[in-house]
C-alpha cells in the first residue's frame, strides 16, 4: 500500500507526473525515505545538493526562499530542489521540517537510471525542461529590452 500512495504524490509532482507510469513506479521503489522530527534540518543553505525531495506527508519550510518575507512552505506533493537532479550545486535555500515530516529523496543516479530504462519519459522530460528553458530566455529576453528601453 505504501508504494502505490508514493507512486500517486510522484505522479502529481512536477516533473515525475510526465513519466510513464512504470517509471514513476520504479522512482517510488528506489527512492530512499526520511522521516524528520518537527525543527529538524534536511539540508543547509550552501550544502552541495545531493538529489530532490518530494514532501509525502508534512511541510518543510524553505528559508531563502521566501515570499513576502516568509519561508516557502513545501506541502505534500512539493519537489524541493529539482536542479539538483541535474546539477550538483549548493543549496540556495535552508529546509526545516514544520511538523512531522516524511520526505522522498531522489538521486540525480536513480532519475539517471530510471531514464535510461525508459527512453521515451526521458524524451518526455527533456522536451519539458526545453519549453521551460525557452519561455525562461524569452522572458530575460523581454526584461532585457526594457533596461535598454530605460537606458535610452
Amino acid at each position: 500500500m505504501a508504494l502505490e500512495s508514493d507512486v500517486t504524490i510522484l505522479t502529481k509532482a512536477p516533473l515525475f507526473g510526465l513519466l510513464e507510469p512504470e517509471a514513476v513506479r520504479l522512482l517510488a521503489f528506489a527512492s530512499e525515505t526520511r522521516n524528520l522530527r518537527r525543527d529538524e534540518v534536511l539540508f543547509k543553505k550552501g550544502d552541495r545538493s545531493d538529489g530532490a525531495y518530494i514532501v509525502i506527508r508534512g511541510a518543510l519550510a524553505l528559508e531563502g526562499g521566501e515570499v513576502n518575507g516568509q519561508p516557502f512552505i513545501a506541502e505534500p506533493g512539493a519537489l524541493v530542489g529539482h536542479m539538483a537532479l541535474f546539477l550538483r550545486t549548493p543549496r540556495p535555500a535552508t529546509a526545516t521540517a514544520c511538523d512531522e515530516t516524511t520526505v522522498m529523496r531522489i538521486s540525480p543516479t536513480l532519475l539517471r537510471r530510471v531514464l535510461e530504462e525508459f527512453p521515451r519519459s526521458a524524451g518526455t522530460l527533456y522536451q519539458s525542461l526545453s519549453e521551460d528553458l525557452a519561455g525562461l530566455t524569452e522572458g530575460l529576453e523581454r526584461v532585457r529590452r526594457r533596461l535598454e528601453a530605460v537606458e535610452a
